[in-house]
């Protein structure tokens, strides 16, 4: 079953409120926030009314907020290759000139 993945990235203050009231029903509290509705005509249409303000793709599954968070946290940055012990064991066994 399709999802639209709907992400708001700018807000809405200053405008009516009519286009709150649209972000509100679709579940869009802040910037940056991610909801996942299901593909019908209904939110077709609240999307359409606040098109300039949301970010819209068409997903296969929706993900929950455990699964967004893991996508989001990085790499940890560095592999360990050796460790220091070995290091130290090879300077020691190598030839000092």
């Amino acid at each position: 079953m399709p999802y639209f993945r709907i992400t708001l990235l700018r807000s809405a203050i200053g405008l009516p409120a009519k286009s709150t009231g649209v972000l509100k029903a679709l579940g869009l509290r802040k910037r940056m926030t991610t909801v996942y509705h299901p593909v019908s005509q209904d939110v077709a249409g609240q999307i359409m009314r606040v098109k300039e303000l949301v970010d819209v793709t068409e997903v296969e599954t929706a993900l929950t907020k455990e699964e967004m968070k893991a996508l989001r946290r990085p790499d940890p940055g560095f592999y360990i290759e050796r460790r220091a012990s070995e290091i130290r064991d090879l300077a020691e066994e190598a030839p000092r000139w």
